[in-house]
């Protein structure tokens, strides 16, 4: 017989040979507790109570509060929270740049570097932030449906035309 399966069946029967576990009272030398066993079947329980364990912890971590405890994981109160206090920010940086506009054009006016007919209170009130510039450049795509429709318009009109000319002829 070959090596390995000399080994194979060496493994074998360590696995599957059956063992007994006792449990006695050392005074009484009484048996408590009996069990048959293999080295499989303990080596399987083993990996189930393992898995067990794992799957329990994940599923208590996942669906509870203590995932906030994890660095990374943010409650949803929280990110509630920074979602209202940017926009508040936001509002309060726009309007402060308004109020720092109208402060400045009443500057002008005390001092007398603006004329008050020219001031205009809603005009200084109206200005925002400029628009960001977005890219308005046609893409190929877009150039070759272009291209298409030009082409389909070409015939359309040649045969206007045509259809023009022939009725005349027959007229």
């Amino acid at each position: 017989m070959s090596k390995k399966r000399i080994k194979r069946k060496k493994l074998h029967k360590k696995l599957f040979t059956k063992n007994r576990l006792l449990i006695l009272n050392e005074d009484t030398f009484e048996e408590l507790f009996s069990v048959r066993l293999t080295l499989m079947n303990v080596f399987v329980v083993a990996t189930l109570g393992a898995i067990v364990l794992i799957s329990i912890t994940t599923v208590i971590i996942a669906f509870t509060p203590l995932r906030e405890y994890i660095p990374g994981y943010s409650s949803s109160k929280l990110k509630r929270d920074a979602t209202e206090l940017a926009l508040k920010s936001d509002s309060l940086t726009l309007a402060l740049k308004k109020n720092e506009a109208y402060i400045q054009s009443i500057q002008k006016v005390l001092n007398g570097e603006l004329e008050y007919a020219k001031f205009n209170k809603d005009s200084i009130m109206n200005i925002e932030e400029p628009v960001p510039q977005q890219n308005l450049n046609a893409t190929e795509e877009e150039i070759e449906l272009r291209n298409e429709v030009a082409e389909q318009e070409k015939k359309a009109a040649q045969q206007s035309k045509l259809k023009g000319q022939s009725t005349k002829k027959q007229k």
